[in-house]
């Protein structure tokens, strides 16, 4: 066999194993019953994506849906949105003070602050989350979205700093060399030219951190206490000892939807500035 058509097997293989599971995913989402099933065919419906919306009466009506507690999904989402508005520039914040750091301080300290800055990336989420847990317990403040955000921060903030690293890396120092030699102090120098080449890194990783917060599980579930999030209410309807609920599946659907949106809207706004330059 040639090697080409090897890799192409590979590919394929590699592709259906990566999206065939969400493809039975939306599939089941619009299938009335529950849980999800792509082998017992029951109806289409749009149910799992109206429970959102619909009546109470509605709700009630349902036999599944009213089982779930819409109120506190709702809830949970916004607990999430309110922990990735705090996680999100103090990500930003602390990924740029590390990315500066280490590209313009040459110091023989900075081996060790490399690891030391990326050690909470590769530490395990259940660590960091009892980490966090502990010691703000030890403080005195109870686990909420306080502790939430703190361990979120702890290795979400890595992301951004490894994104403006290679951005940076890329600047012409001597850039800010002649703008410090004529006389500009070094704020004005960080925010006339550094802080507007970061810009499209800096939008690129806020993004990331955004994504990264929403959606982690490991860390938020040690750090919550009685507290909620969008991932940790979702991995709970899912542990149904019954099987969990085709809402979930509707949530997946909504999500790939508006990525795959957001993908498209990109690129074609990315055509179209190529074709007016």
């Amino acid at each position: 066999m040639r090697s080409d058509r090897l890799l192409n097997l590979y590919t394929t293989a590699f592709l259906i194993f990566m999206f065939a599971p969400l493809l039975l995913m939306i599939l089941s989402s619009f299938n009335n019953t529950s849980p999800p099933s792509v082998t017992e065919f029951h109806g289409l419906t749009g149910k799992w994506y109206a429970f959102f919306w619909m009546s109470d009466a509605q709700l009630a009506a349902d036999p599944v849906l009213r089982s779930l507690d819409r109120g506190r999904f709702v809830s949970c989402f916004g607990n999430s949105l309110v922990v990735a508005s705090m996680v999100v520039p103090l990500s930003l914040i602390l990924g740029l003070a590390g990315a500066v750091l280490l590209t313009r301080w040459r110091s023989r300290a900075n081996g060790v602050l490399w690891w030391v800055l990326l050690s909470p990336m590769l530490a395990p989420g259940i660590v960091l989350g009892l980490g966090a847990l502990v010691f703000w317990g030890r403080v005195g403040i109870n686990a909420g979205l306080f502790t939430i955000i703190m361990a979120q921060v702890t290795f979400i903030a890595g992301y951004p700093m490894l994104i403006l690293m290679a951005r940076l890396q890329r600047q012409p120092i001597e850039l800010e060399e002649a703008a410090l030699d004529l006389g500009a102090t070094p704020f004005r120098v960080f925010r006339r030219l550094t802080l507007p080449y970061l810009a499209p890194a800096l939008i690129s990783a806020g993004v990331i951190a955004l994504m990264a917060s929403m959606e982690n599980y490991n860390t938020t579930m040690f750090a919550k206490g009685g507290s909620c999030t969008f991932a940790t209410e979702i991995g709970a309807m899912a542990r149904n000892p019954n099987g969990h609920p085709p809402v979930i599946n509707a949530v997946g659907t909504a999500i790939i939807a508006i990525t795959v949106l957001a993908a498209l809207a990109h690129t074609f706004l990315l055509k179209r500035e190529r074709a007016k330059a």
